[in-house]
């Protein structure tokens, strides 16, 4: 497994200063996020969307600076909610377009959220988390029939392109655990799989490393990102609603690989094991969040406790 960065987590450099970093501290790997103000969650620092869908020499000038560098383009970033009642069709958009970029450039994975339908008539999306009152399950149900119609002619698409689609298991989303991973493949096909973040997982009470032995064979890209429980929780619940820059105040905070847990790298040695014996052999691509530090510390923190953890899982 090689060490990757998705460059959004350096977004307050500029392409070249990101792409210099990466290569100097050893990583071998870059996703590149698109959207920014096309649409989709990514502030796309890196690459504009339309320009690269709309001018081949785009696409060129991006492919050099990755390779020049000695770096591999392994992925295109197009999360959003191209399910959202009022904007999913510009999120949409950005994966269509995320899915051609990848197909003119020769990488094969896009990573993308399964998305959120809202009620008709409502003008955002409900996350449905428990059974009751009643109407909750109707809105489920409900939603599953739109995502499931929507999802298969772009899982046709992407598989026309020659590209599979790495869907993330996040918060406010259908998709946000392992059976929801799974129903999606099961209906459109298996150029859905998995984007294995587990630091969702981690605050919303699930055993990412049970959760990757439940995806064996699914997991087309992995995500390294860490969350920190903080003592608050006993007090707060997992469900948080303070915004992330206040770490001070809320439950659980993301961090930098290697300080979520007690014992730093052992967490991330039964990782690297358990995505091997699932079958995964791609990159381990940093998505920073800290809030506590720098962008390049906090990830060259994460390519330190990664590396360790490769190379301990190899000996033992």
């Amino acid at each position: 497994m090689q060490i990757g960065l998705l460059t959004d987590s350096l977004s307050e450099m500029t392409r070249a200063e990101a792409l210099d970093t990466a290569a100097d501290l050893g990583v071998a790997t870059v996703e590149i996020g698109v959207g920014g103000a096309h649409g989709g969650w990514s502030p796309a620092p890196h690459a504009d969307l339309a320009r690269l869908l709309g001018d081949a020499g785009e696409r060129t000038a991006l492919a050099r600076d990755v390779a020049e560098r000695g770096l591999r383009l392994e992925a295109i970033n197009a999360a959003g909610n191209p399910l959202h009642p009022v904007h999913g069709d510009r999120d949409a958009a950005v994966l269509r377009g995320a899915l051609r970029i990848a197909e003119e450039m020769g990488v094969e994975t896009v990573v993308a959220m399964s998305g959120l339908p809202g009620y008709p008539g409502d003008r955002v999306p409900a996350w449905i988390t428990t059974v009751w009152p009643p109407e909750n399950l109707e809105l489920l149900e409900y939603q599953w029939e739109r995502a499931l119609a929507w999802w298969g002619p772009v899982a046709e698409e992407a598989r026309a392109r020659g590209v599979r689609i790495a869907v993330e298991m996040h918060a406010n989303q259908l998709v946000y655990s392992v059976p929801g991973l799974l129903r999606l493949r099961d209906a459109v096909g298996d150029v859905i799989g998995a984007n294995f973040d587990p630091s969702h997982l981690m605050w919303m009470g699930a055993d990412p490393l049970a959760a990757i032995d439940a995806l064996t064979g699914c997991i087309h890209h992995v995500h390294a990102k860490d969350t920190r429980i903080e003592d608050r929780v006993a007090v707060r619940s997992r469900l948080e609603t303070i915004d992330n820059p206040r770490t001070g105040e809320r439950a659980w905070n993301y961090v930098a690989v290697g300080t979520g847990h007690p014992g730093g790298v052992d967490f991330w040695v039964r990782f690297v094991a358990a995505l091997r014996r699932a079958g995964y052999d791609g990159p381990l691509s940093i998505e920073n969040e800290d809030y506590t530090l720098g962008q390049r510390d906090s990830v060259a923190l994460a390519v330190e406790t990664l590396r360790s953890a490769r190379e301990l899982e190899e000996v033992r």
